[in-house]
């Protein structure tokens, strides 16, 4: 989607209300399409003194498997996008600043990069996940498995039988 912003510029206290959606559904997280439902974008674009500022919300629900117990788990992310547009730039080392060639902006392009590096690197269903069990394989938030809970590491069998011996 692409936002002509020209009569922004040319304006001083002139608004452009945003709400659209686009659609991340084909977006790879290693492996996973975790974006199934499309993503919300909410806000303004909005002149006050010469200044051009874009302040939005975007709203995704992020379906993927637990990284601890493999159950799936959905969770719902808001990401804020505050930025200033400009139509000249001297100094680019800014991030919070974007250069806008033509008066236009390609507001798919800028929800994309933002939503992309707002996910998380691990996804959980709860803080609190406890795993599944290494030794049976059954989900540890259901209860516990009734295995041993300290096998011990197999490289260090030799020394731990001396320790049992010594007592």
């Amino acid at each position: 989607m692409i936002l002509d912003l020209r009569s922004l510029f040319a304006n001083d206290k002139e608004s452009l209300p945003l709400d659209c959606q686009f659609d991340l559904s084909e977006v790879d997280f290693f492996g996973l399409y975790p974006l199934k439902k499309p993503v919300s974008v909410k806000g303004t674009a909005f002149s006050r003194a010469g200044i051009v500022t874009l302040s939005v919300v975007c709203e995704c629900e992020y379906t993927a498997p637990c990284d601890r117990c493999g159950n799936t788990a959905v969770k719902i992310y808001n990401v804020p996008i505050e930025r200033v547009l400009v139509s000249e730039l001297e100094n680019d080392e800014n991030d919070e600043i974007i250069l806008i060639e033509d008066y236009k902006l390609d507001l798919y392009e800028l929800v994309y990069t933002e939503v992309v590096l707002a996910m998380p690197n691990k996804h959980l269903c709860s803080k609190d996940c406890k795993g599944i069990c290494q030794e049976c394989g059954k989900n540890l938030n259901d209860g516990p498995c009734g295995c041993a809970t300290k096998t011990g590491d197999p490289r260090l069998a030799a020394l731990r039988k001396l320790l049992e011996d010594n007592d």
